[in-house]
């Protein structure tokens, strides 16, 4: 895109932002949909081929890739956890079933337990954070790969997916890093309670384990097995130029608060004008949510209903709590733990340059930076990620090496 057609995009973007109380709710529909996407980590870009085939016929196709790839449907046992402020998180845990010792082995062997007061440990617990305008599902391929492998507990960040709209915001009280690394501490302490804990976490979710890690070292030092840390960054999110020109990001820059403090105030009319302009919003969010061209078209519609999935004030009330983002100073709290570090050589929201940053504060950590990848590497190419993430449970003593088999793929049944 060139420096004059991505200011182009900007100028029209605030343009219909302000027209968003007027009759033209189209125009501030395509607003939404480009700004929606870009506080997500797009800017400005369309596919071309969609002027080739008819509206209808795409609709169409949307429908059949639903119907035919319904990743995100692996479900677990239900939980909430209550945040400080009120806010009700969702969870779900994936159990496994602990097998009994040699000694401890049938009903004689629970009896003993119970006799002489014996409990057996804690089982390691591996908590998924999610990013930004996504939700636990966007794990799926890990969770298929790891179900009935290792304790797993799967959450969505406030105001996203199943969790409450934040309470806090909901009062105006602006959202930050620091309150979702609190979430997570109550989603730890009433999912996981005792015992050992890994962490993972993409894009905001690693910020998240960041924040965590800043307010809670304890915690860390005491109970934290291993951290993997995928497509993320420490900081200095605002030089991102989201393959930008110069001159288009900086315009950008300059006028993305207002726009995202206008789109929000309409919410209502902003849905109605994304949900028209549903093929622009998908050709902002495959380029900007992956790095190869022949992405499974299923897949790239699931990662379209995860984003979309995510409303207009949620995503306008979120967005500048990146730009302050910086937790640097807390990386040093994860040395002393198997560490990986994760990201797509092609990412343009959290570029793979902020990883490598990170792995320069943490040298012993696992630095994999993935060929042909873009953002949503996890979804993307699903197989290296869950076999960097077995990997580390193995190193970290969480599974043994012989339990760890076929890991997750889009060749696989999605619900299985």
């Amino acid at each position: 895109m060139s420096e004059s057609s991505a200011e182009a995009v900007v100028a029209a973007t605030a343009n219909a932002a302000g027209a968003a109380g007027a009759a033209n709710w189209r125009r501030a529909g395509i607003a939404g949909a480009a700004i929606g996407v870009l506080a997500a980590g797009a800017a400005a870009g369309v596919a071309v081929e969609r002027l080739t085939v008819g509206r209808g016929m795409r609709k169409k196709a949307r429908l059949a890739l639903d119907a035919t790839g319904p990743y995100g449907s692996l479900r677990g046992t239900p939980g909430r956890a209550v945040a400080d402020d009120g806010t009700e998180l969702y969870y779900e845990i994936d159990e496994v079933e602990v097998a009994p010792t040699t000694a401890d082995e049938g009903a004689s062997g629970s009896r003993r337990r119970r006799l002489f007061g014996r409990k057996a440990p804690a089982p390691v617990t591996v908590v998924f954070s999610h990013g930004y305008c996504l939700g636990q599902d966007s794990w799926h391929f890990q969770r298929a790969a790891l179900r009935g492998l290792v304790r797993a507990v799967y959450w969505d960040q406030r105001s996203h997916g199943r969790s409450e709209r934040g309470r806090s915001q909901a009062d105006g009280v602006p959202v930050g890093i620091d309150q979702l690394g609190r979430d997570l501490k109550a989603v730890i302490d009433a999912a996981a309670p005792e015992g050992p804990v890994v962490l993972a976490g993409h894009s905001m979710g690693g910020m998240t384990m960041m924040a965590l890690a800043d307010q809670y070292p304890a915690l860390i030092r005491d109970r934290v097995a291993a951290v993997a840390l995928i497509g993320t960054s420490s900081g200095k999110l605002g030089e991102v130029n989201f393959g930008l020109p110069v001159a288009g990001v900086n315009a950008v820059r300059r006028v993305l608060p207002g726009v995202l403090k206008a789109l929000g105030s309409q919410a209502e009319l902003v849905e109605k004008g994304r949900r028209a302009t549903a093929d622009l919003f998908a050709g902002l969010i495959k380029r900007y949510s992956f790095g190869s061209k022949d992405v499974d078209p299923a897949v790239a519609r699931f990662a379209e209903r995860l984003i979309e999935a995510t409303p207009i004030d949620v995503v306008a009330e979120f967005y500048p709590a990146f730009t302050e983002h910086d937790k640097s100073g807390a990386l040093p709290g994860f040395r002393d733990v198997p560490v990986l570090i994760l990201a797509g050589d092609k990412d343009l929201v959290t570029p793979s340059s902020h990883s490598e940053a990170i792995a320069d504060v943490l040298p012993d950590a696992e630095l994999v930076i993935v060929p042909d990848a873009g953002h949503l590497v996890m979804l993307e190419h699903p197989e290296t990620v869950t076999d960097r993430l077995a990997d580390l449970l193995v190193r970290s003593g969480t599974v043994p090496a012989a339990n760890v088999g076929g890991h997750g793929s889009t060749a696989q049944q999605p619900g299985r």
